[in-house]
């Protein structure tokens, strides 16, 4: 694929994956995690803080994605590593949802989507798009080195 068109693709696969900044923010503020009554009150001031981070992340990964700056790779990069990890943040709570007696579900508030619990479903989705815009922003990256 011809650099600027990767560099266009992957701009436009990163907006989506974008979602993985704004979701969380929309999905998690009402009674089922942050305004949970059952909830310890110190536990919801951190999860507004990271919900906060998140969306403040989300912007200024678009800001990045957007921006009319050339070379346009090393942006790209950026949002690659910064979208990257809160993806991988997000695999580590998966991961070890045992080991601090987490749930990836609670029954009154999710659903499953083609019988895969719905934040799993989501954030495989987002991943496969990352890592799709990766390939892209790593290709013009070899283009752009090549003609330097």
């Amino acid at each position: 694929m011809e650099p600027a068109k990767a560099i266009r693709t992957a701009r436009v696969l990163l907006t989506i994956s974008c979602a993985e900044f704004f979701g969380p923010a929309l999905r998690d503020t009402g009674v089922s995690h942050l305004l949970n009554p059952a909830w310890v009150g110190h536990a919801r001031v951190h999860l507004a803080w990271l919900l906060g981070f998140m969306v403040c992340s989300g912007v200024c990964n678009l800001y990045f994605i957007w921006r009319r700056r050339m070379p346009k790779v090393p942006d790209l990069k950026l949002s690659c590593l910064w979208q990257g990890c809160n993806i991988v943040g997000f695999w580590i709570a998966v991961v070890f949802v045992g080991a601090y007696e987490g749930a990836m579900i609670d029954p009154l508030y999710h659903m499953h989507i083609f019988g895969i619990e719905e934040n799993t479903f989501a954030f495989s989705v987002l991943t496969a798009i990352l890592v799709a815009a990766i390939a892209l922003v790593y290709s013009a990256s070899k283009h752009e080195a090549q003609a330097v």
